[in-house]
């Protein structure tokens, strides 16, 4: 993205910071959460480092994506990928606006998954965008990706349209300002 995105929000769990990636320091936590069979299973980016930092490097040389590594409480816990959708492939399957800003999430960390802490930070995200700018946040999970769907769900998203991407069957999830 054309300015380096930095978060630094409080919420219910904890102070949640998103700062962007940085290679050399990042990559390794990442791609060891890459390789953890229930985030492979939907990311796909398993296998050897040098796969994780093909995928970071692409992310960073987009000019239109910011790839983010999640904190909360000062523990590395996730990644994130925040786009203008409107200049992103998605906007080819929906009926995106110039400031919509789409957001994939991966909390890595096994022990911060399935506890409610997705929904917490996404709206904690989501309701700082929207209070900068008026503007949609979208996403578009795997829709066997019932953790994530529920998420997105809690932080005030509501499911759109089903989309045939090009690398997987996605629930487009949009969340409008309040």
């Amino acid at each position: 993205m054309t300015a380096l995105l930095w978060f630094d929000l409080r919420t219910s769990a904890g102070r949640l910071t998103l700062s962007p990636v940085k290679v050399e320091r990042d990559l390794p936590l990442i791609q060891s959460w890459m390789n953890d069979p229930d985030v492979a299973r939907y990311w796909e980016l398993d296998g050897p480092l040098e796969r994780t930092t093909e995928h970071v490097l692409a992310q960073i040389d987009l000019p239109h994506t910011q790839p983010l590594l999640a904190r909360l409480a000062g523990r590395a816990i996730g990644y994130w990928e925040l786009y203008r959708a409107a200049d992103d492939p998605l906007a080819e399957y929906y009926a995106a606006q110039p400031d919509d800003l789409g957001v994939h999430l991966l909390i890595g960390e096994s022990d911060c998954r399935g506890i409610g802490l997705g929904g917490v930070l996404l709206r904690a995200l989501a309701d700082a965008v929207q209070q900068e700018k008026a503007r949609r946040v979208v996403a578009e999970p795997d829709e066997r990706n019932i953790a994530s769907v529920r998420a997105f769900t809690a932080a005030g998203f509501a499911p759109a349209a089903t989309l045939d991407l090009p690398d997987k069957r996605a629930t487009l999830m949009i969340r409008e300002t309040s």
